[in-house]
């Protein structure tokens, strides 16, 4: 089930063994698996924006509030 949520701070995801790259601060939505979360996001150049990153470091990122979660 998709959720939404507000990225609040610099959250960063790597593409392949590239260097980190930065989700833009703004709304997002997120699916969660059992160990990954995706997330999706659109830029202000209109620019889709996808990825998946551990469930790890997802919660961590929560648990920073760099990501905020609607209830």
């Amino acid at each position: 089930m998709t959720q939404h949520a507000t990225v609040t701070d610099c959250v960063t995801y790597r593409a392949g063994d590239g260097a980190p790259l930065v989700i833009p601060e703004g709304p997002v939505e997120v699916d969660l698996a059992p160990d990954s979360a995706t997330l999706s996001w659109t830029a202000d150049n209109g620019a889709a924006g996808l990825t998946a990153m551990p469930l790890t470091q997802f919660k961590d990122y929560v648990h920073d509030k760099k990501i905020t979660l609607e209830k």
